[in-house]
């Protein structure tokens, strides 16, 4: 029981892992995408569109596999799969964020652009220092629900052969021919989830009062 454990543990810190590196990169990616979809310049806007179409129409299993396969059949260059997982997801879930900036940005009156030109702001002062904050604090509902979703997503990665969590139980379920190593799998997951969704809850009412 102690080695499962051990093993398990292991697979938990690929998993920890998988979602740490695609928040670091999907987080701030999301938001150029955001601003190419509304941006002016209409060939930006259209390919920005098509490229969230593309992702958001797809299962992220198919970008998986296509991310680790495609450069060596298309340009003979490989790469190890915890790069490809890291890829992907990022790609994936910086497409979601994306909507979800943008959302929050096209919720802020156009009054109070207005105001922050009056006042002798730039358009750069105005997004940073007067949009982005407010930004910020409505779409934390919706993106602490897609965090925990990245969660359980990291065990789409055994697909390309990582072996996280699930992966990790699977194959001592099978060993030890019990359904034990997936129900542990499961508690480990709940407890992930668990921390995500109170780390976000603190968030939010740190927010609120600084309203």
């Amino acid at each position: 029981m102690t080695k499962m454990l051990v093993i398990m543990l292991q697979g938990t810190f690929v998993s920890v892992q998988v979602f740490f590196l695609t928040l670091l990169f999907s987080l701030p990616l999301g938001l150029p995408i955001a601003a190419a979809c509304m941006s002016r310049f209409k060939p930006l806007a259209l390919a920005s569109h098509v490229f969230m179409l593309i992702i958001r129409g797809t299962p992220l299993m198919l970008q998986l596999i296509f991310v680790y396969f495609a450069p060596y059949h298309i340009f003979g260059v490989s790469y190890d799969r915890f790069t490809a997982a890291i890829i992907a997801l990022s790609v994936n879930y910086a497409a979601y964020f994306a909507e979800i900036y943008r959302g929050g940005i096209q919720s802020i009156p156009r009054g109070q652009y207005e105001a922050a030109k009056m006042l002798g702001y730039t358009r750069s002062q105005t997004f940073f220092r007067i949009v982005l904050p407010q930004v910020f604090k409505q779409i934390i509902p919706a993106t602490g629900n897609e965090v925990i979703t990245l969660v359980k997503d990291t065990a789409l990665v055994q697909v390309i052969g990582v072996t996280e969590l699930l992966r990790v139980a699977q194959t001592q379920s099978s060993r030890l021919f019990s359904t034990t190593p997936i129900f542990v799998a499961g508690i480990f997951y709940f407890v992930m989830n668990y921390l995500v969704s109170e780390a976000f809850r603190l968030i939010e009412k740190r927010l609120a009062y600084y309203r």
